[in-house]
């Protein structure tokens, strides 16, 4: 059994050791709220106005005119004329611009005569605002089309939004920095230590004391613990005060504050032990950390990634606490967070007791 005056010593002495180290408290808690603030102002900063659309018209008809007119009043695009006697693809190139519209000549007579008629765009396949410009056109075409025949729609959409709130990235990207917080700060902390100790014997002066391996574990445990619990507020705190994100707070966030600093600071121990020396550990920490920083969730929804790229964030266990925060602070889904949950507490059951047992006081 654990002696818990032990394991409340260690922890003070580590605690004072940690707090010395800027460095630390640095990546521990001020370089995910860095990320979010960077990360936050690039993508939750709403919508830059409508989009710039060049156009040339090559028609004199009144057609033509309420056609632009229409577009211009969706608010969407911003239309912007040029000049019939310009080579109009040279002047987009020139210009570095992929949104372009040409209404050809006898646009108007055509559409009073009944005759098909196109109109021409220039977009760019890889701009996301190509996809939106083409969405805004037809939508305006189909209306025209719709107002030439004198008929209505018959068919029509019946929105129904199951959430108050539509998602924002802002939303998605607090509980993965969260994950990541939770990862990083224990996991390069810990490999490093275990490695640092035992290179330097210190894991031998540490055995002629009355401290077990099991409560050194555990005090380590309990500050990032602590670490990961401030961690989890100041980021929230700023994702909600500075970007709006829209998140909820819920007992069900506990678990995975407190399983998932036991898995990370375990794994990292497991590795710092396991390894010959301190610049292996090193290496082999960041093999395990980075597939898990960039494949789980933790930037973007693991949904909006390849198939193949999804089935290995399923083997990943940062996937799983992230997954979960994402049940719970966003979608209040506590069937699947329980699920995750369970992954975790097992996971992280095995590679505890794996650390344990392989981590010796003193070297063979």
């Amino acid at each position: 059994m654990a002696n818990l005056k032990h394991v409340v010593s260690d922890l003070n002495v580590f605690r004072k050791e940690y707090m010395r180290s800027r460095i630390g408290l640095f990546f521990a808690l001020i370089f995910p709220i860095i990320l979010i603030v960077l990360f936050g102002a690039i993508f939750s900063g709403g919508s830059s106005g409508p989009i710039s659309v060049y156009y040339q018209n090559h028609d004199s008809g009144p057609v033509s005119s309420a056609f632009l007119s229409a577009l211009n009043q969706t608010k969407a695009v911003q239309m912007i004329q040029v000049s019939p006697s310009v080579n109009f693809t040279q002047y987009l190139l020139s210009n570095s611009d992929s949104e372009g519209m040409m209404i050809p000549a006898n646009f108007s007579n055509s559409y009073i005569a009944g005759h098909g008629i196109n109109v021409t765009m220039y977009t760019n396949p890889t701009d996301s605002s190509s996809a939106e410009v083409l969405g805004v056109i037809g939508e305006v075409i189909n209306s025209f089309n719709l107002g030439r025949a004198h008929a209505a729609p018959v068919v029509q959409i019946n929105s129904q939004s199951i959430k108050p709130q539509s998602y924002k990235y802002i939303d998605f990207l607090v509980p993965g920095l969260i994950g990541f917080s939770i990862l990083t700060s224990p996991m390069f902390s810990m490999v490093n230590i275990s490695a640092e100790y035992k290179k330097n014997k210190i894991f031998r002066q540490l055995s002629l004391t009355p401290l077990t391996k099991g409560e050194w574990l555990t005090s380590k445990i309990i500050w990032y613990i602590i670490l990961s619990v401030a961690s989890f507020f100041l980021m929230t705190l700023f994702g909600i005060e500075l970007f709006g994100a829209k998140v909820t707070f819920s007992l069900w966030i506990a678990p995975f504050l407190l399983v998932g600093p036991i898995f990370f600071v375990a794994l990292g121990m497991l590795v710092g032990t396991i390894t010959k020396s301190q610049e292996s550990a090193g290496v082999i920490g960041n093999i395990i950390t980075f597939p898990m920083m960039f494949l789980s969730g933790t930037f973007f929804p693991v949904s909006e990634m390849p198939t193949y790229l999804q089935n290995i964030a399923h083997v990943l266990p940062l996937f799983y606490l992230i997954d979960g925060l994402n049940d719970v602070m966003i979608y209040n889904n506590y069937n699947k967070a329980l699920t995750d949950i369970l992954v975790l507490v097992v996971i992280a059951a095995v590679i505890f007791v794996a650390a344990v047992r392989v981590f010796k006081w003193r070297e063979d």
